[in-house]
């Protein structure tokens, strides 16, 4: 096998992987995720009671409910915020936002790929200012900072490309009239927040919600949708699709604007609710922080691995990246263990580089994240010897 990156490499197929150190499941994607099989039980189960009949009706209308109360009581929803729920995955609200929330002036922390793109929408909006754009190079944090016109700041609490984490907090100094507003598609629910120090914390379900996509849902505080109501009743034009006041009301009557992927709300319903009996968001995050930890402590016990993000404050609890020596192909390991049934943990692909990068959400439990460091460790043994 030749090495993309240059030089030659062991012959990876010539490397068999015995079963017994295989994981009891082998998905370790960044998203989407591992879907648990009593979610795939009840979609079985419920779903045949509520797939094809009208999203205007008590049996949908209840499972839109059953998200809302269940993430209200996973997040500790503070007084006044609303959990909302719209049509699209997080690129239907970063539209949204643009046209909603964003009066005049963002400012995005880009980390990568995913952060890159709402800063390039508020970016080509007509209606808007050039935002303020804090760059970071890949791998690494930026922090938000106060500045003079700028109306909402905006970054992600976890750049799923990269492995790199941010605190949500509000940038100290932020005065009441400036929106934070901080994506957590790969980190709700399997990371802990404090959502007083955001105005609107939204995601897709398909990371830690271990549900299919086409759907986003945000906790909105009442400074967000005050904001959404002052700016969709003035003369700027929102398409309905993309309306947050549309959303709110139509989430507040436990539905969407449109008909919406059904089992998808099962899907997040039912993981919701297990979050929760399992002992909520504080066991959630101890789980990803443990997981990714056995990956970080692998990482410091082989010379062929180092762990991407150099700043151990910076890691992310629910997507570890991790790059490989040269003569070690990260991508041909991946197709490997893809052939045994561990699955999509290779590199981001624009990034460009050879590593691995492995999801530890929270359905995700350290028996298979132990598992996997040891097929790991028997692929570069073999290497090794090979070499």
């Amino acid at each position: 096998m030749k090495h993309p990156l240059g030089g030659p490499v062991a012959d990876l197929d010539s490397i068999t992987v015995p079963t017994h150190l295989l994981p009891a499941d082998g998905r370790f994607g960044s998203g989407p995720s591992r879907v648990r099989p009593a979610q795939m039980q009840a979609l079985a189960e419920v779903g045949t009671s509520v797939m094809g009949t009208s999203h205007r009706k008590a049996p949908v209308k209840d499972l839109v409910r059953r998200v809302r109360e269940g993430l209200t009581e996973l997040f500790a929803l503070p007084e006044g915020y609303e959990i909302v729920l719209g049509n699209g995955g997080s690129t239907a609200f970063w539209d949204s936002a643009t046209f909603a929330l964003v009066r005049e002036k963002a400012q995005h922390l880009v980390l990568g790929e995913f952060s890159s793109k709402f800063a390039a929408e508020t970016t080509a909006a007509p209606h808007l200012s050039d935002p303020s754009i804090v760059r970071a190079e890949p791998g690494s944090a930026a922090r938000a900072s106060v500045e003079e016109g700028v109306d909402v700041y905006a970054w992600p609490q976890n750049e799923t490309s990269t492995g790199v984490m941010l605190p949500v907090e509000r940038p100290n100094g932020a005065g009441d009239d400036q929106l934070v507003l901080v994506d957590a598609t790969s980190a709700a629910g399997g990371v802990a927040v404090d959502l007083t120090q955001a105005d609107a914390y939204y995601f897709a379900p398909q990371k830690s919600f271990a549900s299919d996509g086409g759907l986003w849902i945000a906790a909105l505080s009442p400074a967000a949708i005050a904001r959404a109501e002052e700016i969709e009743s003035s003369a700027r034009w929102v398409p309905e699709f993309l309306s947050l006041t549309a959303a709110i009301d139509n989430s507040r009557k436990n539905q969407t604007l449109n008909t919406p992927a059904i089992a998808t709300l099962v899907l997040l319903a039912e993981q919701i609710e297990w979050i929760l009996a399992q002992g909520g968001l504080a066991w959630a995050d101890a789980r990803t922080r443990a997981t990714s930890g056995l990956l970080q402590e692998w990482a410091a016990r082989r010379e062929e691995v180092s762990p991407f993000v150099t700043d151990p404050s910076a890691r992310s609890q629910v997507v570890t990246t991790l790059d490989l020596v040269d003569d070690v192909y990260g991508a041909g390991i991946a197709d490997l263990l893809r052939k045994h049934g561990i699955v999509d943990i290779e590199p981001y692909r624009k990034l460009g580089r050879n590593q691995l990068r492995i999801a530890t959400f929270p359905s995700v439990p350290e028996s298979d994240v132990q598992a996997l460091i040891e097929v790991l460790d028997h692929v570069l043994d073999a290497l090794r010897n090979d070499g």
